[in-house]
């Protein structure tokens, strides 16, 4: 039977008594009969306890093996022993064992059967092995008993501390969370055998950490232990939990592990503002939405605890300003909601509120949650340009306006409260042809071109207003002038109108359709009235019929037309239109007798150069001859009147320049001279046209404008008409003298190079000045070089 041996020493008697024990057990469940083993029968199981005391003889035992974990000592550790009753000591029988780890871990005595472990044991790397032995002949290798499986297991020691496998832990908790509320749960693991003893037997506790937090010492479930924790106060906690095996006994091992404990926060801290009065200034061309100031409510919570709604509660600013929640930084901002002005309002009182939008009920008893402020706002005074009333103007003006009629008056003001003059202008880009003028004080629009509606129907033009002290004020307003019809238009042919007659027309035969177009645009639409004109009233060719459609129609009166009478008649009709006053116009109809056929299609007419004669008659040829005579009579008439005009500036070699006099009737007579310009003239030009001074020293050869000036143009005596009218007629007339010219002349005189050019005194000498060194100085004497350089044998100019 198995039996256990000897040991070779005492560090082995443990393991021995413990494997004797556990096969004293398993003795009585297993039996081996004629070298095979199998289990008891039900019979052999129900006379058990009869057994117990009995032993039976057997052939080959085997069972499990126990073994300790973790031997350290330096000798191999003895497992057990296999023996078969077979076995006389004689070393006949050898004994080998195979399977898990044999050779490598364990090692077996062939001759004695003992089973020895030659490598330390770990229990949490491995808790069992299972192995196969066999008995042998040893001299002939028979099997002396069936080969059998058995099991070493490795027994547990308490050689594993606690460990906390998901350390370290963070967690949070919301401040002022009651007593009791759970935080986080902290989870210990041992790798000892939880089933052996008390190795595996956790308990936990806090060694940091206290008095705040606790841990429950059988789940590691961590609490709060302190009521009305503040974030504000200490926000974080780092909380040391330790666990210990041997359900916390003397001896056991311990693991620890860090928990990092965040307060959350809550809504528990009403916002209060930092100041409880703030000053701020804002100039008063702001913009509307600009930003004035910024306020801000110190709440010392964080997060959707912390925000904050801005808003205006009271003050006399309420319709002027706004303000605005920054989300980011939860402050206030003021902004311009309506234009400023200084002159109007100086300062105004706003009282801001900023509270918490997020409230919590079991915290209201803290608040109030919101709190309030002062906001005085000065506004500054700003240099502004001038301000227009209107903001805009629309002006109708009848097309017939006479020059220099005032059609509106522009006002303007400095909105500042130094309240400077202004001064008006026309920008020009908007008025490019000069058809209005401004007064420089008044802002009296003026006209200063005549207006033509159907040239130009509607003007806008922008006048400018500038500060007279600060030029660089300046404002602008929008004037459209609408220009009103007036019927200055006489009616016209709408076409270039050619009329054809057959020789064999009948009387009353229609030859021709006309019609007309007016320019003018009545409000009641136009209508025109067709008739001969006086001189043809009673002409025995035609007639004409008005259709009352705005078209006439051309009859004739007569046949028997022939070609080689009268090949052409030509027909003066009189068109009136429906305005008042009426206006008419002559408009003459060309007929042209044509042959036609029975038909009264065209076969040959006169007015068609395709069907002139190859030959022409002698009259013809004169009448050529004529009007070529007549082209060469104006060519010489228009070669001697251009030079005429240049016969001042050609200088004959035989006449003497020096006694030539250019009189210039718009130069005064020195310092002595009152009487060259009559300033009442331009005041009053009435009275400057009745009366008419004359120089004393020479006549005048022009006399004064004023006579030409309309005096519909001039009214209520102001200069402003006068001159716009007189700026007109010289604009208009190319051949007025330049009476309000202003010559320069600069290239002449005591300091100039070229020094005096006049001629007053030369008659102190007979000899002929020379300027031949004209020529030399450059472009700019070019034409007093042509009219006193030197001439040449031929005459020429050089």
């Amino acid at each position: 039977m198995w039996t256990s041996g000897r040991m070779s020493n005492a560090k082995n008697l443990f393991g021995l008594g413990v494997s004797l024990y556990f096969w004293g057990l398993m003795d009585l469940t297993t039996t081996v009969l004629s070298g095979s083993a199998r289990p008891l029968t039900e019979g052999q199981e129900d006379n058990l306890s009869d057994k117990l005391h009995q032993r039976m003889k057997r052939s080959w035992v085997w069972n499990q093996f126990f073994v300790l974990e973790e031997y350290t000592g330096t000798d191999p550790l003895y497992v057990g022993k296999l023996h078969s009753d077979m076995d006389r000591g004689d070393g006949s029988i050898k004994y080998i064992l195979s399977g898990e780890g044999a050779g490598i871990v364990f090692t077996i005595d062939d001759t004695t059967g003992d089973i020895h472990a030659i490598q330390r044991l770990d229990r949490e790397e491995r808790s069992q092995y299972t192995l196969r032995a066999q008995a042998l002949d040893r001299r002939t290798g028979r099997p002396m008993e069936p080969e059998s499986e058995f099991i070493i297991k490795i027994q547990d020691i308490n050689d594993n501390e606690p460990k906390f496998l998901d350390g370290p832990y963070v967690a949070s908790v919301p401040e002022m969370s009651p007593v009791g509320t759970s935080v986080i749960q902290v989870t210990a693991t041992d790798a000892d055998d939880p089933t052996y003893g008390n190795s595996a037997r956790v308990v936990y506790s806090i060694l940091q950490g206290q008095p705040y937090f606790s841990v429950d010492s059988r789940t590691g479930l961590i609490r709060t232990a302190l009521m009305n924790m503040d974030r504000e106060a200490k926000e974080y906690y780092e909380v040391i939990i330790q666990a210990k095996d041997m359900g916390g006994q003397l001896g056991g091992l311990a693991g620890t592990t860090t928990v990092n404990i965040t307060l959350s926060d809550v809504n528990d801290n009403p916002p209060r503002f930092l100041y409880k009065h703030y000053q701020m200034s804002v100039l008063e061309s702001a913009p509307v939405s600009s930003t004035v100031g910024r306020v801000v409510a110190k709440d010392l919570d964080e997060g959707i605890n912390a925000e904050m709604k801005y808003s205006l509660v009271d003050g006399d600013g309420l319709d002027v300003f706004d303000i605005n929640t920054d989300p980011n930084y939860q402050v206030g901002i003021i902004t311009v909601r309506k234009p400023l002005s200084f002159e109007s309002k100086k300062s105004y009182t706003l009282k801001v509120e900023g509270a918490n939008p997020h409230l919590e009920m079991r915290f209201l008893n803290l608040g109030p949650f919101r709190d309030t402020t002062t906001v005085h706002i000065s506004v500054e005074d700003v240099d502004e340009p001038p301000v227009f009333e209107p903001s805009i103007y629309f002006v109708e003006v009848p097309e017939d306006v006479d020059i220099g009629t005032t059609i509106q008056i522009i006002s303007a003001k400095d909105p500042d409260v130094t309240n400077n003059s202004i001064r008006y202008s026309i920008d020009r880009s908007s008025d490019p042809g000069r058809f209005f003028y401004v007064d420089i004080t008044s802002g009296a629009l003026m006209t200063a071109r005549p207006l033509d509606r159907e040239d130009i129907s509607w003007h806008n033009i922008t006048v400018l207003a500038m500060e007279l002290n600060n030029p660089s004020q300046v404002g602008s307003v929008s004037v459209t002038v609408k220009v009103l019809d007036v019927n200055d238009n006489a009616p016209e042919f709408a076409r270039f109108y050619e009329a054809f007659v057959c020789e064999n027309a009948k009387a009353g035969q229609l030859i021709q359709t006309v019609s007309a177009i007016d320019r003018d645009d009545p409000q009641e639409g136009q209508h025109f009235y067709y008739s001969l004109a006086p001189e043809a009233a009673n002409n025995p060719n035609f007639t004409l019929r008005d259709n009352q459609d705005n078209t006439a129609w051309i009859l004739t009166r007569r046949s028997g037309f022939r070609q080689h009478e009268q090949n052409t008649f030509y027909l003066p009709i009189l068109i009136s239109d429906n305005g008042r006053p009426v206006l008419s116009s002559t408009c003459t109809l060309t007929v042209h007798v044509c042959s036609c056929d029975d038909e009264g299609m065209v076969m040959s007419c006169n007015a068609e150069a395709y069907v002139l004669p190859v030959s022409l008659s002698r009259g013809a040829l004169i009448a050529i001859l004529a009007c070529i005579f007549v082209l060469l009579v104006l060519v010489l008439l228009i070669l001697s009147m251009r030079r005429q005009r240049k016969q001042p500036y050609i200088i004959d070699e035989e006449e003497n320049i020096h006694e030539n006099i250019v009189r210039y009737d718009d130069e005064g007579g020195g310092e002595e001279d009152t009487e060259a310009f009559d300033i009442a003239a331009m005041w009053n030009p009435r009275e400057a046209q009745l009366v008419v001074k004359n120089r004393q020293d020479m006549l005048p050869e022009i006399e004064s404008l004023s006579r030409y000036v309309p005096q519909a143009c001039v009214m209520d005596n102001n200069v402003h008409n006068y001159v716009l009218a007189k700026l007109y007629e010289a604009d208009m007339d190319l051949w007025a003298p330049p009476f309000d010219s202003l010559q320069t002349y600069m290239f002449e005189g005591n300091g100039s190079v070229a020094e005096s050019l006049s001629s007053l005194q030369s008659v102190t000498t007979d000899s002929d000045q020379s300027y031949d060194y004209l020529t030399d100085w450059g472009p700019r004497f070019k034409k007093l070089a042509e009219m006193y350089g030197a001439t040449d044998s031929s005459g020429a100019l050089w």
